[in-house]
């Protein structure tokens, strides 16, 4: 067989252009259409808008096909007639805003990860877009949202110590009565907490990966205490390059980031405006998807980077009151996710029994029914929070009772015809 040429070029990245994991949505209207592309990472210089014609352009970047045949697909199948000089002028324009794997990708990588691992913290990303960045503006937004919407009592049957909470990790502005009828009821167990464990969605994270980072997270009010010598153990135990191949994930996702904010704001009040010297310990663990469980035949019980991280949580957990923290929201169902039609009146009363089949396996403690239900419907909800949640609920153990404090459906269009729907539980043990 003959070889491919250009196989042999050493710019093959630009022969063979393969786009990056990126947030792609549409943007315009009618004719004036765009593809956006946000990188996860922050490294994208500036902002990339891919005319619609050229949308076919982008799901031939795969690193299989050459530019020769990107050119001859697109004229054939979609009418698009690109001279050869077009098409690698396209592609590394591309090439420059980062949004192909190439060496000028992993240069731009290695430096913004350095940046991250020398900084003494983890920068908050958020902080002054999502919420104030000032900590009496930050303060008085979620003392406002506690007044407007107070936390429930805990049923008597839960009367056991707390062990663990599901928030959300969707915006304060849709997601905001939910934290606060959730949070608050956690408040006398903080006071004594140790350490805490927060699970949350890596939106960008490879399937069933747990990314682990050496730096503590910080609110506007500080810095949280990490558990170093946990860390290590950890990452001893997944191997260094499996659980900090994806570390610089954690610079700007949000999901962790916005749990701990409220978990801060929580120990403040529970312990006087806590500083740095008597707060708990917290140790961030952004989680994959269990997509790839959920359509095949495998039971995530068995897996092995899950099995061994849990046994050094454990121990971990031996002799130390111990706060879990699921950091995921529930379902994104509607058209801005994918569905062809939008959700009604009587689909989101369809969501509301499927959410709710899958909050009361959690609240049993149930990690295998909770997983079941998500595999027998293929996911076809999209819940975000599926590996925290799952995780959560293995590392509590079956001897745990949860109540589902709040719920709500929040649109994720303009018409509402997306939702995100998401929820509060807590956890304590069973006496």
């Amino acid at each position: 067989m003959q070889q491919d040429p250009s196989r042999n070029l050493p710019e093959r990245h630009i022969q063979y252009p393969r786009l990056r994991p990126l947030d792609v949505k549409w943007v315009g209207e009618g004719d004036e259409r765009y593809l956006h592309l946000r990188d996860p990472l922050g490294l994208c210089p500036g902002e990339v808008l891919v005319p619609s014609p050229l949308a076919p352009f982008l799901a031939l970047c795969d690193g299989e096909h050459n530019l020769p045949t990107i050119r001859a697909a697109l004229a054939l199948y979609r009418g698009v007639d690109l001279t050869p000089e077009q098409t690698e002028k396209i592609t590394r324009e591309l090439d420059e805003a980062l949004a192909l794997e190439g060496p000028r990708f992993e240069e731009a990588h290695r430096d913004a990860l350095a940046a991250y691992r020398t900084s003494p913290f983890r920068t908050p990303a958020l902080a002054g877009a999502a919420y104030p960045g000032d900590p009496t503006g930050l303060e008085k937004a979620l003392d406002g949202y506690c007044a407007k919407y107070p936390a429930k009592d805990a049923a008597d049957a839960l009367a056991g110590p707390v062990v663990g909470i599901l928030s959300p990790h969707i915006d304060y502005q849709r997601g905001h009565r939910v934290y606060a009828e959730s949070w608050p009821s956690i408040l006398p167990a903080l006071a004594q907490c140790e350490q805490v464990i927060v699970f949350g969605t890596d939106h960008s994270g490879g399937a069933g990966r747990l990314t682990l980072t050496r730096q503590p997270y910080a609110t506007p009010w500080g810095v949280l205490p990490s558990d170093k010598d946990l860390t290590s153990r950890l990452v001893q135990a997944l191997g260094e390059e499996a659980a900090l191949q994806e570390e610089l994930h954690h610079a700007r996702e949000h999901s962790i980031e916005l749990a701990t904010v409220w978990l801060h704001y929580m120990l403040r009040r529970a312990r006087g405006k806590a500083t740095f010297h008597n707060l708990p310990t917290v140790l961030p663990v952004l989680c994959g998807s269990l997509t790839d469980f959920i359509q095949g035949d495998q039971d995530p019980g068995w897996d092995p980077t899950f099995a061994r991280a849990l046994e050094v949580l454990r121990r971990a957990m031996e002799g130390k009151r111990t706060l879990i923290v699921a950091a995921g929201d529930l379902a994104h169902v509607g058209p801005a996710f994918g569905d062809a039609e939008a959700w009604d009146v009587a689909g989101r009363a369809q969501l509301r029994d499927a959410d709710q089949a899958s909050l009361e396996a959690a609240c049993r403690g149930d990690a295998q029914g909770f997983f079941q239900g998500l595999q027998a419907e293929k996911d076809r909800r999209r819940v975000c929070g599926q590996t925290p949640i799952y995780l959560a609920l293995r590392l509590m153990g079956s001897n745990v009772s949860g109540e589902a404090l709040s719920y709500d459906q929040c649109p994720a269009d303009a018409q509402s015809g997306s939702l995100v729907s998401i929820a509060g539980v807590v956890w304590r043990e069973k006496q």
